[in-house]
C-alpha cells in the first residue's frame, strides 16, 4: 500500500475504517487469497470509502448505486483505462457482497453496478526459434548463478507456470521421475504440470552443482536460491528472463509471463486441445484460456498475408 493510500485510510471516519478492517480480515481470513491480491481488493475498498467520505458518507450503509457509479466515473475523467474501471467495479462488488454477509448493509448494492468490459488484448509472444534462443542463452554457465538462471528460464517454458508459482516451489514440489512440477496456484489451488527434457537437465545441474554452493540455514527447502541463499525473489527471476530476452534477436521485450504466453501458444499450435492448456496453465475459466485461440488465429492471418499470392 502506497503512502498515500496509507494515508487515505488513515483519514477515513470511524466506522469506515471499521468496516474497511474487517474486510481486510475475511480476505486473508476466509478466503486465503495471496497478499498482493489482498492489497489490491483492500486499496480499492480505502478509496471507494474515501470518496464516499468526501460526499459526506460516515457509515457503509451510506454507500449506494450512485456513489459506487460516480467512484467510477471519476477514475475515468482522471484517465483510468478500461482495464482499471472495470477492476476497481469488480472491486467494489467483493467489498459490497462482503457487506451484505457481513450485515452492515440492508442489500448488496454492488449487484445492480455495471461497468465496461475490459478491451482483451492479444499477449506478446516469442515465436519458437526466439523461445529456443531465451531458453539457450545461458548454455555453457557453469558458475551457481549462471546454473540457477538456467533452470529458472528452462522451467518457465517448458511448464507455463506463473513466475509467483516458480519461486514458491520446494525441492520436494519436483517429482523428476516423472517430471512433473506440483504448483501451487491462485485461490492456493494445487495442480501437477510436466517439464521435459531440457528443463530436467538444467534442474539436474543447478540441484547437483549449483544449489549446495548458494545454500545456506536460511535457505530451507525452496528450490530456488538468490545469490545470498535465500529463496530467490520474483524480482530477481523477471531480471533474469529481461536479460536473456534482450539477447534474442528481433524479441519483443516479454517478462515470465511472456514466457508463460509462448508457452501456451507453441502448445496449442503443436496441437493442443484448449483444456489441457487450460489445466496446464491452472485457469479456473476456459473462457481465460481462450485468448490463446486469437493469438495462434492473429499469427496466422499474418503468415497468410505475408505468404499467399492472393492475399
Amino acid at each position: 500500500m502506497t503512502a498515500r493510500t496509507a494515508d487515505a485510510r488513515a483519514a477515513l471516519p470511524p466506522a469506515l475504517a471499521a468496516a474497511l478492517e474487517g474486510y481486510e480480515d475475511a480476505l486473508t481470513g476466509e478466503r486465503d487469497l495471496s497478499p498482493h491480491t489482498v492489497r489490491g481488493y483492500v486499496t480499492d475498498a480505502v478509496w471507494l470509502l474515501d470518496h464516499l467520505a468526501r460526499r459526506g458518507g460516515t457509515r457503509v450503509d451510506e454507500l449506494d448505486l450512485a456513489v459506487l457509479r460516480s467512484w467510477l466515473a471519476q477514475g475515468r475523467t482522471k484517465g483510468a483505462s478500461r482495464a482499471t474501471t472495470a477492476r476497481r467495479a469488480a472491486a467494489a462488488r467483493s467489498f459490497t457482497a462482503w457487506l451484505r454477509r457481513a450485515g452492515l448493509t440492508p442489500e448488496d448494492v454492488g449487484l445492480r453496478l455495471v461497468s465496461p468490459k475490459a478491451h482483451r488484448t492479444l499477449p506478446d509472444v516469442l515465436a519458437p526459434d526466439q523461445a529456443r534462443a531465451v531458453v539457450e542463452s545461458t548454455a555453457g554457465a557453469d558458475d551457481p548463478v549462471g546454473l540457477r538462471d538456467a533452470a529458472v528460464l528452462e522451467l518457465l517454458y517448458a511448464s507455463g507456470i506463473r513466475v509467483s508459482e516458480l519461486v514458491g516451489l520446494d525441492v520436494d514440489d519436483v517429482d523428476r521421475g516423472r517430471r512433473l512440477l506440483r504448483v501451487l496456484g491462485k485461490g492456493r489451488k494445487e495442480r501437477s504440470v510436466p517439464y521435459g527434457a531440457p528443463a530436467e537437465r538444467a534442474l539436474d545441474a543447478w540441484l547437483v552443482r549449483g544449489r549446495p554452493a548458494l545454500a545456506t540455514p536460511d535457505s530451507g527447502p525452496a528450490l530456488l536460491l538468490g545469490a545470498r541463499g535465500r529463496r530467490l525473489d520474483a524480482r530477481e527471476a523477471r531480471r533474469t528472463v529481461h536479460a536473456a530476452v534482450a539477447k534474442a534477436p528481433g524479441a519483443p521485450d516479454v517478462g515470465p509471463h511472456g514466457l508463460r504466453h509462448s508457452a501456451a501458444t507453441h502448445v496449442l499450435e503443436g496441437g493442443a486441445d484448449l483444456r489441457s492448456v487450460q489445466e496446464l496453465l491452472g485457469h479456473a475459466s476456459l473462457a481465460t484460456t481462450q485468448i490463446y485461440t486469437h493469438v495462434t488465429v492473429e499469427r496466422l492471418r499474418a503468415v497468410h498475408a505475408q505468404a499467399h499470392p492472393r492475399a
